[in-house]
């Protein structure tokens, strides 16, 4: 293999253009689909490396052009042998031939499209596999050469192919790069333009102030067109990026209005379809992700649209949105596969919808937490909604547990009892801990006053309901029945010294519930205690 690299270096060398486009076109077919590499080539990939980067700053023709960016294309695969393309030059020349160079005041001649694309190739795979690439590119602000290009999405002489490695390279820069990532965010106004750029991708028409529907007038339930839904993801991960920060800050009156719209053009995403089931999945993923990143406050243009035939109905409010929601939370919790990432986005957007809304709360109350009629079954077994949201409370990952626990307690409207109630207090115990709720009442959040309706069922049963277990228990016999007083005593005193050893061997901590409602060690409440009764003579002396 080095007789043959040997030979291509030797050829680069002298300089035919001819001749290297013969070798670069050979190499490139043989290796097209080569993703390994042998380390005892790095040198000779390198010099190559730097052979066809010199050939690119000629006066080339453009297949020459494009044999040089195909051979720069496959050696960026390799992450060892990186050096040649990681140079302030050498992605100034990259970029010049993607058409993105930044430069003030000049406009630069545009190239050939299949150039571009692969120009955009290479920048994908240096950016991705160099730290050292990502820092020259936020230097050369290739941001701004992209964003630029970005604003023609209405034009149609750039193909598919050149939009959508533009939006992939974009997306690398601001997932890699914070500083690239409040760049477009900020200075580039990066939320309007990627608005309007995905406006532009599903080629929508507004209805409303905040509705949408496609400008074909074809339905929703239609597939939306491969290409197009392949930059729509992309523009959605963009998007993720440059607004993780946007619901934990203030936003002002501009903002909400925009971010409203966004958020409407999100609501059609959810409700359209993409080509195969697969794919649908994943472009709705990408929507749920963004809708969690979004203020609070414009979460409400998911409940905007009119309710037309066809439309899910309740309390005269469009539930289509909030329905597909808990649809597409549900066959995520179904498959069981990476939880954490998979559901814990959508378990927190349908908490936070049901915590300011009061419309989709009860919506989704009634769909997760129907009036209780089973009391038989312990609220973890069955295969409804509730039971399955029960199990993830005792779920091995924190995060996946802590977001099933919040939500339902939100549809409990924060109540202690009622939270007990649908999912019993053992499953209760670690959010009722957390939040020192542990002596009962209700948290801090703002909700209703309207009763919790009791079934006839569970009032009948209510009397017999161990709270622990959230269901009915068959008595069990009193296991100190026929016992004599010596004998009872014995055993009592059997548990204590038990229970001694494992505190002294610190197995176990006795606990008890604090005057704040939070659980604390025995050991330090009776400290706590002695302070206050030393502080309270300390007091008494001084009087």
């Amino acid at each position: 293999m080095k007789m043959e690299f040997n030979a291509i270096i030797e050829t680069m060398q002298t300089g035919d253009q001819d001749a290297a486009l013969k070798a670069l076109q050979a190499y490139n077919k043989e290796k097209s689909q080569c993703f390994t590499f042998e380390a005892d080539e790095c040198e000779e990939r390198q010099r190559l490396g730097e052979l066809v980067l010199g050939f690119l700053e000629r006066d080339l023709q453009p297949s020459c052009q494009l044999a040089c960016l195909e051979t720069i294309r496959i050696l960026s695969r390799d992450k060892n042998c990186l050096g040649p393309f990681t140079t302030r030059k050498a992605v100034q020349t990259l970029s010049r031939h993607a058409g993105i160079e930044h430069s003030e005041g000049v406009t630069p001649e545009i190239p050939d499209l299949d150039v571009i694309v692969e120009a955009l190739k290479c920048l994908c795979n240096i950016v991705f596999n160099s730290p050292t690439a990502q820092e020259v590119g936020a230097e050369l602000r290739l941001i701004v050469g992209l964003t630029e290009r970005l604003k023609l999405c209405h034009d149609r002489q750039w193909t598919h192919e050149v939009r959508f490695f533009d939006l992939r390279l974009t997306f690398l820069l601001t997932a890699l790069r914070v500083d690239v990532r409040g760049q477009l965010a900020h200075e580039l106004r990066g939320v309007s333009l990627l608005a309007d750029a995905l406006e532009s991708t599903l080629g929508l028409r507004w209805l409303d102030t905040f509705e949408v529907a496609r400008a074909d007038g074809s339905d929703p339930g239609v597939p939306l067109p491969r290409q197009e839904t392949e930059r729509a993801m992309e523009i959605l991960k963009i998007f993720f990026n440059i607004t993780f920060d946007a619901n934990r800050r203030d936003v002002d009156e501009e903002e909400a209005a925009l971010y409203r719209r966004l958020g409407a053009i999100l609501r059609h995403c959810l409700m359209s379809k993409a080509d195969g089931e697969d794919r649908t999945e994943e472009f709705h993923s990408h929507t749920v992700n963004l809708l969690g990143n979004l203020p609070l406050m414009c979460l409400d243009v998911l409940l905007m649209p009119k309710v037309q035939q066809g439309s899910i109905e309740y309390m005269g409010v469009n539930m289509d949105a909030v329905n597909m929601l808990l649809d597409f939370m549900e066959k995520r919790l179904d498959r069981g596969h990476k939880l954490k990432e998979t559901l814990t986005p959508s378990l927190n957007l349908l908490t936070e919808s049901a915590r300011v809304h009061r419309e989709t709360r009860k919506f989704l109350r009634m769909k997760v937490l129907p009036p209780l009629r089973d009391v038989k079954n312990r609220p973890e077994v069955g295969s409804a909604l509730r039971n399955k949201l029960v199990r993830l409370m005792t779920h091995i990952d924190t995060d996946v547990k802590h977001c099933a626990a919040e939500l339902l307690f939100v549809l409990c409207k924060e109540s202690v009892s009622r939270f007990v109630k649908y999912t019993g207090y053992g499953n209760a115990a670690g959010l009722l801990a957390a939040r020192g709720l542990m002596g009962g009442g209700r948290s801090q959040g703002r909700y209703s006053e309207d009763e919790d309706t009791d079934t006839e069922e569970y009032k009948e049963a209510k009397p017999n309901i161990n709270p622990v277990t959230g269901r009915v228990e068959e008595k069990l016999p009193n296991p100190m029945e026929g016992m004599t007083d010596e004998q009872k005593e014995y055993e009592a005193m059997k548990l204590v010294n038990m229970f001694d050893k494992l505190s002294r061997e610190q197995v176990i901590q006795p606990m008890r519930v604090g005057p704040d409602g939070k659980l604390v060690t025995l050991e330090e409440d009776m400290h706590r205690v002695a302070e206050q009764r030393l502080s309270s003579d300390s007091d008494s002396d001084d009087n």
